[in-house]
Order: C-alpha cells, then structure tokens, then sequence
C-alpha cells in the first residue's frame, strides 16, 4: 500500500552575491521575512519551515499559496530533488513527478533516444520499452523530430513530449505542478483524458496548482503554504475560503457544483 510521509521538513538555500539575481532574492526574502543563518553563519532563505503531514492510500493533495510560497520546493522535496536540511520524506510505491516539462532529459540526445532511456531507467525490457516508445511517439505526434536532438525543440514541442513520457507509465504516488494542466488547445483535448487517467489510477496524489476549481474536482484535502509553512490544512472548500477572496471562492463553487 502506498504511504507518504513529511517529517518536519525544512529547507534552506544559501545566498550568494555575486550577481543581481541573488541581490534581488535577498531583498525578496527580506521583505517576506524569510531571511535567516545556517549553521555555517552563511545568509539563507528559508524555503521550508518544519512541514509536516501524512498521506495514504485514497488521499488526493492539493498544494495551494503565492509565488514563492514553497509549494514547487515542497514538491522536488518529496520527489527526491531537494534534500531537506532538517527534517525527512518517508515514501513507499512507485513514484512519478511531473514538475517540469524537460525533466530528466537530455537534450543533446534525440526525444527517442530520450524515451529509451527513460524505459532503461524504470527498469523496462527490450520489449517494453519498445512498446513505450511506440505509446509516447503516437501520443506526443512529433513524427519529423523524435530523430534530431531535444534542444532544438520548441517550447510547445518540449511540453508534448514531458507530458507523454511523465505519463506514459502509471505511478502508485503522483506529484505534479501545474504546467502540466497547460498547453494548446488540439493537444490538452486529449491529454486531459490521459490524465484524468493517470490521477485516477494513483494511490496517493499531490497537486500544486492556483486553481481552485481543479482543486475542488481532484482533491479531498489541502494544505495552504505561505512563506515556506503549512498556514491551514484540511477539507478544500475550508481552507478555500479562508484563501480566497470571497467573490472567487463564490465562482469556484458554483463552477463545479455546474458540473456535478
């Protein structure tokens, strides 16, 4: 049975000065009040702060706050990505995270060469693996481009083809950022029902997104992050309505009990 654990979990990323973008996070983080010292003395960001919840077999999350809230750091965080300075991820069952579009690809390889390798790593036979790049270049239908190298794909290109290889094979556990629910028109036609798939046929999924109403079909439980903690935890139309102004939290509810 598949089982999620945050442990009190917090995260923090060292900055530096050497060039305008790390001066800009720092008057960033300043402002918020989420600037603070390691152990080492050096100046961080606090990007989490003792984050800690549970989920089983059945629980669908749903991660909602700012920019800059912590919700995508929390993600990379569960995934693997980011390794937390105190606190710990517990995780049992298969896991897929679709956080990025170009995530886990190289992109001097071509986007077959890209597909077998991520069969290789999932641990596919010849044979599977053969059948997953015959599923993914079919959905993904880049027919003249699955041969040259990724890096010369388009953005929309990129994006088709994250999205057929993140959800080509079915996790136990899900965790996925909004950029997957984007794209043209044509193509989330059909890579809403592959999703709504995929979400159906994991165990546990954990959602970031700004969208209420996505919020209020998939999921039966949020947590509000704000500055890098858990601000409100618990049934989605409560934590909404605390979140949102109430005029949107009016359109939201009316939107999906529209389509109830």
């Amino acid at each position: 049975m598949a089982f999620l654990r945050a442990d009190h979990v917090s995260i923090d990323f060292p900055l530096y000065h050497s060039d305008s973008r790390s001066l800009k996070k720092t008057v960033f983080a300043a402002a918020s009040g989420r600037v603070g010292k390691d152990t080492k003395q050096r100046l961080v960001v606090q990007a989490l702060r003792d984050v800690t919840f549970e989920l089983g077999s059945g629980d669908r999350l749903g991660l909602i706050g700012s920019n800059g809230a912590g919700k995508t750091t929390l993600l990379r965080a569960l995934a693997g990505i980011y390794e937390p300075g105190a606190g710990s991820v517990h995780i049992n069952g298969a896991l897929s995270a679709l956080l990025d579009p170009g995530q886990g690809m190289n992109p001097d390889l071509t986007g077959r060469e890209n597909i077998r390798l991520r069969g290789l790593f999932n641990g596919m036979n010849k044979s599977a693996i053969a059948q997953l790049e015959e599923d993914i270049a079919q959905f993904a239908e880049l027919p003249q481009f699955l041969d040259l190298p990724v890096r010369i794909y388009s953005s929309g290109m990129m994006m088709r083809l994250g999205f057929a290889m993140a959800t080509a094979i079915k996790p136990e556990i899900l965790l996925m950022d909004e950029w997957i629910l984007a794209g043209d028109a044509a193509f989330m036609g059909k890579a809403k029902l592959r999703l709504d798939s995929m979400v159906r046929g994991a165990e546990i999924l954990v959602l970031s997104t700004h969208s209420a109403e996505i919020i209020l079909q998939w999921c039966n439980r949020v947590i509000w992050m704000d500055q890098g903690r858990v601000r409100a935890d618990g049934h989605p139309a409560d934590v909404l309505k605390g979140y949102l102004p109430p005029d949107q939290y009016a359109v939201a509810m009316a939107s999906v009990k529209a389509l109830a």
